[in-house]
C-alpha cells in the first residue's frame, strides 16, 4: 500500500511538472518575446507596469533562466501577482477556494447519496415501474444543462416565493460560514440542488449498470444459496464491488469541480474559483488565470491519488502494490 501510494504521488508530481510547462508555453512562449510582459500585466497596463513585470519574471534573461524562476515560485506556493487588481493570485485564489469548497462539498454528499440510492434501487427492481421512473429522471436531469436548472430553480423558489412576501431562499451571492452559518446554508441549498441533480442522474446510471453486472457473480449466488439476509447481499457484498467505477467517477466529478463550478457560480453570482477565472479572462488578467489552472490541475490530481488508494477498501479484489 505504501509503495503504490508512493508511485501515484510520484505520478502526480510529473503530472503537475506537465501542467506547469503546458501552461508556460501557452502563456510565456505563445504571445512572443516582446508581448509576454504586456500580455501579463493586462490590457489596460502602463509601460510603467509592463516593465516591472518584465524585470520581476526575469523575461529579459534567456528561457531556461525565466521557467526556473517561474517554477521556483510555484515550489514556494507563489502563484504571482496581479497588476489589475494590485495584489498576489494567492489571496485572490484564497478568497475564492473556500466558496468554491463550500458549493463542493454539499453537493458531493447529495449527488453521491442520491445517484447511489436510485441506482441500487433500480438494479434490484429491474424493469419495475420505479426503475423506469430512475431511468426517466436521470435522462431528464442529465440532458438539462445546469444553467438552465438553476435558473428554473431561482425563478420558483427565489423570484416566485420574494413577491409572494415569503424570503426563503437569497437570490445570489455568497455568506462566510464564519460571518452567519445559517445565511451560508440558505445562500448554498439552491446551488447544492442544483449541481447534485445534474450530476446525481449519471451515478444513478452508473451504479444501475455496474450492480446488474456484479449481481450476476458467483459469490453472490453462493451468499444467497447460504441463507445471507438479501438485504447484506446487495449492500455488504454486491454494492461494495460495484462502487469502484462509480468511485473513479466522483474523483474525477470532484477534482474538476474543485476547479471551478464555473456555470452554477456564475449562474448564483457567487465568487468562486469559477467565477473569477471567468472575470479574469474578460479583464484578460493572465497571473490569475494561471493560478485557476494550476489550482484545478492540483485538485484533479490529488482527487485521482485518494480514488486510487480507495479501492482497495471498497474491492477486496483489487490489490495494490
Amino acid at each position: 500500500m505504501a509503495r503504490f501510494l508512493i508511485r501515484r504521488i510520484l505520478q502526480g508530481i510529473l503530472v503537475m511538472w506537465l501542467v506547469t510547462v503546458g501552461v508556460y508555453l501557452i502563456f510565456y512562449i505563445g504571445p512572443g518575446p516582446g508581448a509576454v510582459a504586456r500580455t501579463l500585466a493586462g490590457k489596460s497596463a502602463t509601460p510603467q507596469v509592463v516593465a516591472e513585470v518584465s524585470h520581476r519574471l526575469l523575461l529579459d534573461r534567456p528561457i531556461y533562466v525565466q521557467y526556473g524562476h517561474f517554477l521556483w515560485l510555484l515550489l514556494h506556493g507563489d502563484l504571482g501577482y496581479s497588476f489589475y487588481h494590485q495584489q498576489s493570485v494567492n489571496s485572490i485564489i484564497g478568497a475564492a477556494f473556500p466558496i468554491t469548497l463550500s458549493l463542493v462539498i454539499g453537493s458531493a454528499i447529495l449527488w453521491i447519496v442520491l445517484g447511489v440510492l436510485s441506482g441500487v434501487l433500480s438494479a434490484v427492481r429491474a424493469r419495475s415501474i420505479l426503475d423506469r421512473t430512475f431511468t426517466l429522471l436521470a435522462l431528464i436531469f442529465y440532458s438539462m444543462p445546469t444553467f438552465v436548472l438553476g435558473l428554473l430553480l431561482l425563478l420558483v423558489f427565489y423570484y416566485e416565493l420574494t413577491i409572494h412576501g415569503i424570503h426563503a431562499f437569497p437570490g445570489s451571492g455568497f455568506t462566510s460560514i464564519t460571518a452567519n452559518p445559517w445565511q451560508w446554508f440558505r445562500g448554498l441549498i439552491l446551488p447544492w440542488i442544483t449541481l447534485a441533480l445534474v450530476s446525481a442522474a449519471t451515478y444513478t446510471r452508473l451504479t444501475r449498470g455496474s450492480m446488474l453486472d456484479v449481481m450476476g457473480e458467483d459469490y453472490i449466488r453462493t451468499a444467497r444459496a447460504k441463507g445471507m439476509p438479501e438485504r447484506r447481499v446487495i449492500f455488504r457484498h454486491a454494492l461494495r464491488a460495484a462502487l469502484t467505477p462509480v468511485v473513479t467517477q466522483y474523483g474525477i466529478d470532484v477534482g474538476v469541480l474543485l476547479g471551478g463550478a464555473i456555470i452554477t457560480e456564475v449562474v448564483f453570482g457567487m465568487p468562486g474559483l469559477g467565477f473569477t477565472a471567468v472575470q479574469a479572462i474578460q479583464q484578460q488578467d493572465l497571473p490569475v488565470v494561471i493560478g485557476v489552472v494550476i489550482v484545478a490541475a492540483a485538485a484533479v490530481v490529488l482527487a485521482n491519488i485518494v480514488v486510487d488508494a480507495l479501492y482497495a477498501v471498497l474491492d477486496p479484489r483489487v490489490r495494490l502494490h
